[in-house]
């Protein structure tokens, strides 16, 4: 029962330009951006992440090395084309105002799931890539690890979206209700049951408690599966790790 902690990298030159970056070379985090990538790795430095995982895209991989860099005992950071951007095609670099004046912009707001971009992919496209890498990475993790191992994947807003859209069950039609903000935490917690959805779209607050407690006992399969199971009430919440 591992964990993946989303990460959307910090703000760029692109996002304060209001121009849609895509998979372009060249953008970087700004000052500000920067600034958040610090800020979210000091966040995390209190929880031991097992693995690093970032979209190729500079924005991303500036982000990840902010967070590693504050791990105790950092771990290999590594990239994944699966978890890059989505393909705009003919959409990337132009300015968001004049996109927003195309037809397939109401598809890509109001039925994402039929939107598909000229000379690009499809939002379903992107949604099955991004799903699968997450859910490979998140079961080598548990292999290699062992249960309750945390790990990082860093990449962007609209991919993260699919990816809680699935964790939450919601049709990715709908997944224009979920916000992620540039450098915002979400937390997926996957088991064989379902996933569990932890937090999304998060600027702030301790999360040292995503670090489980050093053990050496073996959990039976029977304790398992009740750890998979949902508490009936909410149960008692989360302990801090010692």
């Amino acid at each position: 029962m591992a964990t993946v902690i989303l990460v959307r990298h910090g703000r760029s030159t692109a996002n304060t330009s209001g121009v849609l970056a895509g998979r372009l070379p060249g953008v970087r985090l700004d000052d500000h951006g920067l600034a958040q990538a610090e800020a979210v790795g000091e966040r995390l430095a209190a929880v031991r992440l097992a693995a690093a995982v970032t979209s190729p895209l500079e924005r991303c991989r500036q982000t990840a090395r902010a967070i590693v860099a504050q791990q105790a005992a950092p771990p290999g950071l590594t990239t994944d084309r699966k978890l890059s951007e989505c393909d705009y095609g003919e959409w990337q670099g132009r300015p968001i105002k004049d996109l927003a004046k195309e037809a397939l912009w109401k598809v890509v707001q109001q039925q994402p799931s039929a939107a598909a971009f000229p000379g690009g992919e499809s939002m379903r496209a992107m949604q099955d890539r991004a799903v699968e890498a997450v859910r490979r990475h998140d079961r080598l993790v548990e292999e290699q690890h062992g249960p309750g191992a945390v790990w990082l994947a860093v990449s962007h807003g609209d991919v993260i979206k699919s990816i809680l859209a699935d964790a939450l069950g919601t049709h990715l039609d709908l997944f224009q209700r979920i916000h992620v903000d540039p450098a915002s935490v979400s937390i997926v917690r996957y088991t064989e049951s379902r996933p569990f959805v932890l937090g999304t779209n998060t600027a702030a607050g301790d999360l040292s408690w995503l670090t489980p407690p050093v053990t050496k006992r073996k959990r039976s399969p029977r304790s398992r599966r009740a750890a998979d199971d949902a508490v009936v009430g909410g149960g008692a919440g989360p302990t801090t790790a010692g």
